[in-house]
């Protein structure tokens, strides 16, 4: 493989949006801070107060976590670069760069439509991003050259888990608050990967 082809660089730059926005997600926390000292409160309102924005990053946190564990994952499969792959790679970038922003309105404004549909539409932005990651991995052998092939199981499970995120749209269209709740059957993931044990999509 040539070796200006190699993925390398892309990983690691990858690696450092991940980084940014885990640290962009804890911002709104630490703001509470100066806020509680203006106000006289003691510092258990930090927590006791502010429950959704915890919540919210918890969630976040979790969430960019399980699609950087992927994204490594799928790059095992990666020997050289083509451009799909770069330009899906840039676009699931976005969906982590600008998580923090709908992850903080909804510690602010929690169970509203427009809030949830932001929410989990820039979580499902991002699992169709892996998944087409996935598939040009799969089809092109110019990209994934002498890897070891990407199993019929595994692909299945990240069409699936594209799904869920989906479903999880179209019930906050429906109930916003219950939206989040559909985001617990990813625990179901393990179902669809146990010819792969090793990878956890997303």
């Amino acid at each position: 493989m040539e070796r200006q082809r190699s993925p390398e660089r892309l990983v690691f730059f990858s690696d450092a949006v991940v980084a940014i926005a885990l640290t962009l997600l804890v911002l709104p926390l630490t703001e509470l801070v100066p806020e509680l000292i203006a106000a006289g409160a003691p510092a258990t309102e930090a927590v006791t107060g502010n429950w959704p924005k915890i919540f919210s990053f918890l969630l976040s946190f979790a969430v960019i976590g399980r699609f950087w564990l992927t994204h490594h994952r799928i790059f095992e499969h990666v020997r050289a670069f083509n451009t799909p792959l770069v330009l899906v790679n840039f676009c699931w970038l976005l969906t982590i760069a600008v998580l923090p922003f709908p992850t903080q309105l909804i510690g602010a404004f929690q169970s509203q439509r427009f809030t949830v549909l932001f929410y989990l539409g820039t979580l499902l932005a991002g699992s169709v991003c892996h998944t087409a990651l996935l598939f040009i991995v799969r089809r092109d052998p110019a990209v994934h050259g002498d890897a070891e092939p990407v199993s019929d199981a595994w692909a299945r499970s990240f069409v699936v888990s594209t799904g869920i995120f989906a479903l999880a749209v179209v019930v906050a269209c429906v109930r916003p608050g219950f939206g989040y709740y559909v985001l617990l059957l990813l625990a179901l993931q393990p179902l669809f990967t146990r010819r792969q044990p090793a990878a956890t999509p997303a």
